[in-house]
């Protein structure tokens, strides 16, 4: 590698680097990846979304039930009564 290769190598790079830091750079990126992207399907987002709705429901049973559990438990060790 000569001095004019190292020359050109440096330039490029710097260029690149340049781009990847402007707002088009970054815009072509974005649009280059979202290509490369896979998208779910209606019924896989409605399939998924019933699913994360039903384990949040669950989990704040869950948590209702502990809350009530250990009311109970101090309302007896307090003294306060059932």
């Amino acid at each position: 590698m000569d001095k004019n290769d190292s020359a050109k190598s440096v330039t490029k790079s710097a260029s690149v680097a340049a781009r990847k830091f402007s707002l088009q750079g970054f815009y072509q990126d974005v649009m280059r990846e979202m290509k490369h992207v896979t998208w779910p399907t209606r019924h896989e987002t409605a399939r998924l979304t019933g699913v994360v709705l039903s384990v949040c429901a669950a989990l704040a049973f869950l948590l209702w039930l502990l809350s009530q559990g250990f009311d109970v438990i101090l309302r007896v060790v307090i003294g306060g009564g059932v």
